[in-house]
């Protein structure tokens, strides 16, 4: 209570700084672009590379491993996540992306496959790095009581990530590797100009009151996480989350699948399909996410996205992989996701920890989390050979048992400020 009570003083006596809340939350929440975007790149670029370079099995899987999505993106947010509690949010959010740049570089203009290990070690690193600083600082500039509506902007960004990429992968698809250059290009030059942006952006006020606090309360380190308030809130982020990015990992063989599978789509076809599902994401984010869940029980609305999951998985369980099927499969997933897990984690990781440890308890659940992807997706083929019967069984399980630690575990902080959610876990 008494860290509460002198960072809620600092806070208020905090002097007015100039700087639009919105505009630096979008500059923070182009993390999320990026990190989409580098995802979705990468897989628009393995078929090539493979061919190009005869990748052998066991290179594709380090590829996957390793990538922005995977186990390089955990190691930065861990490396991140403590930086940024420790130095402050704009030191890291700002140089990292050229370190990001500086990755996406070896990718842009990779000739060997060593080089594109090399870039994808980079780029998830920096990703990583990036993510707990962008969502620990659009939690502190968001005004009272409309986190959520902050949050949602970084997610409809990270939608907007792959739409652009699909589509860039479609209209350069005739220029072969050229292509798939200039669309790593795009985010290259993405990250210089982010960095200039952000250069302007200010400081979290949080941060610096929560460190001039510091002097005359117990000094913030990364060992209270093991405390058992934090540990729960922990262990609770990585279950909830950590299941359902296992389907949703999965979902990436998953997907192309079920357009493969399905009326032998064309490649115009499939893109449109993917870009879609992505549109319905943000459509849901905006209109579900963030005008609702700074004012509605995050607890039920979170539960009611979860059963829309687990029934629209269920259905390519037990039913005939038809037209009408996936089509509403694709519908109803996509507008579950927008209200759902990846959006409640940003919201809630940020919620349950004090300021000094906030960043560091994101980056330790964000890379438990996508280290986790990482491991499993060595599996992914197993599993695929299995059936895709028996496959969506195992995704409706994940996505369950995600919605079952949601509901037990999810806070109930809507309408609550920062100092108020902090003053009653101390």
């Amino acid at each position: 209570m008494q860290e509460a009570v002198a960072l809620a003083g600092v806070v208020e006596t905090e002097p007015a700084k100039t700087g639009s809340p919105m505009r630096d939350s979008i500059l923070a929440g182009l993390a999320n672009y990026i990190d989409a975007g580098s995802i979705v790149a990468g897989s628009a670029a393995l078929a090539l590379w493979a061919e190009l370079y005869a990748m052998s099995p066991t290179m594709i899987g380090l590829i996957g491993a390793f990538s922005a999505n995977a186990i390089s993106a955990g190691v930065g947010a861990l490396i991140g996540g403590v930086l940024c509690d420790r130095f402050g949010r704009k030191r890291i959010y700002q140089y990292d992306m050229l370190f990001y740049a500086f990755g996406m570089g070896w990718l842009t203009f990779a000739v060997a496959p060593w080089m594109i290990v090399l870039g994808f070690v980079l780029v998830g690193l920096a990703v990583g790095a990036d993510i707990p600083a962008s969502w620990s600082l659009i939690a502190e500039l968001a005004p009272q009581r409309e986190r959520a509506r902050y949050s949602g902007i970084a997610q409809m960004l990270w939608y907007l990530g792959p739409v652009v990429v699909l589509t860039l992968g479609l209209l350069l698809a005739p220029f072969g590797l050229l292509g798939i250059r200039l669309i790593f290009a795009h985010l290259l030059v993405l990250s210089l100009v982010l960095t200039l942006a952000r250069s302007r952006m200010r400081e979290s006020r949080y941060w610096e009151a929560a460190k001039a606090a510091e002097d005359h309360v117990a000094r913030a380190d990364w060992r209270q996480l093991l405390q058992p308030k934090y540990l729960k809130s922990m262990l609770f982020l990585i279950g909830m989350y950590g299941f359902w990015n296992l389907w949703a990992g999965t979902n990436g063989f998953f997907f192309p699948y079920i357009l493969r599978t399905v009326g032998g789509q064309s490649q115009q076809a499939s893109v449109a399909l993917q870009a879609l599902t992505f549109a319905l994401g943000m459509a849901s984010i905006w209109f579900v996410f963030m005008k609702l869940s700074d004012r509605v029980n995050q607890r039920a609305l979170f539960l009611v996205s979860a059963l829309m999951q687990v029934g629209g998985m269920t259905l390519l369980a037990v039913l005939p992989l038809t037209g009408p099927v996936a089509a509403v499969h694709v519908v109803v997933m996509a507008v579950a996701m927008g209200f759902g897990a990846q959006s409640f984690f940003q919201l809630w990781s940020a919620e349950l920890f004090p300021t000094l440890l906030r960043s560091t308890a994101q980056g330790v659940t964000f890379a438990v989390v996508r280290i986790g992807l990482g491991v499993f997706s060595f599996f992914v083929p197993l599993l695929t050979a299995t059936g895709f019967h028996m496959l969506a069984w195992i995704l409706v399980g994940f996505l369950l048992v995600s919605a079952i630690i949601g509901w037990l575990g999810a806070p109930r902080n809507e309408g609550k400020s920062l100092e108020e959610i902090e003053a009653e876990r101390a």
